[in-house]
């Protein structure tokens, strides 16, 4: 009984993993871009707006990652490294209109500012549970503490994290920058 156990627990999980695979067939296929080496499992995430997404070589986007850009763009780096149930949100509501709920505010009635891309660089390393709100850019080596909310840019190799998100310190010194990039091939 043990050895069928065994198995069974072992098909619960090849199953979906190869429901993903399949999935993520038609995922890359939706997006606006999507490069080599690429991990993602869509049935266990949420993600709206594929036609504005774009993924560059190497990422891996974890279970549980939440990325609505349905009216703007959101523009993933190369080499991207994600922490658990990352969210990531291009739009915003439109809040000011006398005599509607917000929820019955149309797409056409939005401002130009209620939907700003976001973008995340190259080699960012994003930690837990950490949110990204619409207009921000993480600059290329940057590190964002577990738990952020990152509503503002940050330049290349910060170290930011709080609620809000704001930077803690460089993560390099300017030499250190230099040499790194150097190596990188930048």
């Amino acid at each position: 009984m043990r050895k069928i156990s065994t198995i069974i627990i072992k098909l619960t999980a090849v199953l979906p993993f190869l429901w993903d695979k399949l999935m993520f067939f038609f995922y890359r296929k939706a997006m606006k871009e999507c490069g080599k080496g690429v991990y993602m499992r869509p049935s266990s995430c949420d993600i709206k707006g594929l036609e504005n997404l774009s993924i560059g070589d190497g990422t891996s986007i974890p279970k549980g990652s939440i990325f609505f850009c349905t009216e703007a763009e959101l523009k993933i780096g190369r080499k991207v490294v994600f922490g658990p149930r990352p969210t990531i949100i291009t739009g915003d509501h439109r809040t000011d209109i006398l005599g509607k709920h917000i929820i019955d505010v149309t797409v056409e009635e939005k401002l130009p500012n209620n939907d700003l891309p976001v973008t995340i660089e190259d080699g960012v390393w994003i930690g837990a549970n950490v949110t990204i709100l619409k207009g921000v850019t993480i600059g290329r080596g940057s590190i964002v503490a577990a738990g952020a909310v990152v509503t503002k840019s940050c330049p290349p190799y910060s170290i930011i994290g709080g609620v809000p998100a704001k930077i803690i310190k460089p993560r390099f010194t300017p030499e250190e920058i230099k040499e790194h990039e150097r190596l990188l091939g930048y």
